[in-house]
């Protein structure tokens, strides 16, 4: 009796495994159902995305002229400051009491030029009538012509007496952002001093970013056989996002290209412009950038939910003409709307899968149903 049930239940455990393996293998062999889409070619602009720090248009360094005793700094750290506005004050004794000796070393000059000019009028007459020597005319002339030197030269010593005077107040030659000084009031500041500068002043009221272009890729976008230094036409709708992700308001401009090829990057630089009147961005920030090279060219796209993205990896899943699927890596560009730009892996007119992605492996067999200008098969 044992015997029996023992060999019944081995019958039931054959049974089933073998109705397992069966349903198992038709469950495999079954096509997988998927939704495809056909990979299209579209006339696109080509916009590239840049990151760069933002640096300022130009700058100025504050010199003093003239050495000196710093008396106060009329601004505040890191702070606006306008062209014209006074920044700095040096002690002004010394260029003052040579401009009082100036003034005076004119008024002796004059007043001794009035004195040779009366002699020298009074002589010529004498002269026409014998009454004086030729020779002694010659001298009251040349004491005329030495007077006459004395004060333009005089004149020319309290111009410069008055110009290191007026070096004394240092007043900003640009508007921008003021950095900090190291002097303070109480240094000697101005050349031959460890204070020989005494600040800069950034000008950020337009700001640049430096947008570094392969020089393959840029031969190839802008239809060139060699570099251009004008590339004004190049660039279009030129955008800018800060940190936070934000859209800056105004739109870049060309401003020119750096004179040189960046020898170890191998790329050309373009340097963009953007107007920053309420000083909204600073420099050394990074921004990303956005622009528009060169004219329209043909473009492969696929829908965005074609694409996996793993660990910096994009793919998607290709279908055969045999209704197979295949993996292909593709390397991406810009997103337009719900559509990846693909810049190579696939051609256009190829099929790729836009669900089920996570089920299909190489050479597995599926089921093909529409998306989006996909085919029924």
């Amino acid at each position: 009796m044992r015997a029996s049930i023992r060999f019944f239940t081995l019958l039931l455990i054959a049974t089933f495994s073998v109705s397992c393996t069966h349903n198992k293998g038709i469950a495999e062999s079954a096509p997988l159902a998927i939704e495809v889409a056909k990979i299209e070619s579209k006339l696109l602009p080509y916009t590239k995305e840049f990151i760069a720090p933002i640096s300022a248009n130009y700058s100025a360094t504050i010199q003093p002229r003239i050495a000196g005793f710093l008396i106060r700094s009329s601004f505040r750290n890191g702070m606006p400051v306008k062209q014209g506005d006074l920044i700095f004050t040096l002690d002004d004794a010394p260029q003052r009491a040579n401009r009082l000796a100036a003034e005076a070393s004119l008024s002796s000059s004059k007043a001794k030029a009035v004195e040779a000019r009366r002699n020298y009028e009074r002589a010529i007459p004498l002269a026409r009538i014998n009454a004086i020597s030729q020779t002694q005319l010659d001298q009251y002339t040349a004491e005329n012509l030495a007077a006459i030197a004395s004060v333009k030269s005089a004149e020319q010593a309290l111009r410069n007496a008055r110009l290191d005077e007026s070096y004394t107040r240092i007043y900003a030659p640009i508007s921008g952002i003021i950095s900090s000084s190291a002097a303070v009031a109480g240094d000697y500041v101005g050349p031959g001093t460890q204070f020989s500068t005494l600040t800069t002043i950034q000008s950020i009221d337009t700001i640049c970013v430096d947008l570094a272009i392969p020089v393959s890729e840029y031969l190839a976008v802008s239809g060139r056989k060699s570099f251009s230094y004008d590339n004004a036409t190049l660039l279009s709708d030129i955008r800018l996002n800060v940190a936070d992700g934000d859209e800056y308001s105004e739109k870049g401009f060309y401003q020119y290209t750096r004179q040189s090829v960046a020898s170890e990057m191998g790329t050309i630089v373009l340097v963009i412009g953007f107007r920053n009147p309420n000083y909204e961005l600073k420099t050394g920030q990074f921004a990303r950038v956005r622009a528009t090279i060169g004219a329209d060219r043909e473009r492969i796209v696929v829908p965005q939910r074609a694409v996996s993205q793993v660990q910096n990896i994009s793919s998607v899943w290709v279908i055969r003409p045999d209704s197979t699927a295949e993996y292909r890596k593709v390397e991406l560009g810009n997103t337009l709307g719900e559509e990846w730009i693909v810049q190579s892996g696939v051609e256009a007119g190829e099929m790729v899968a836009t669900t089920g992605l996570q089920k299909l492996r190489n050479g597995a067999k599926v089921c093909l149903t529409t998306n989006g200008g996909g085919k029924d098969e």
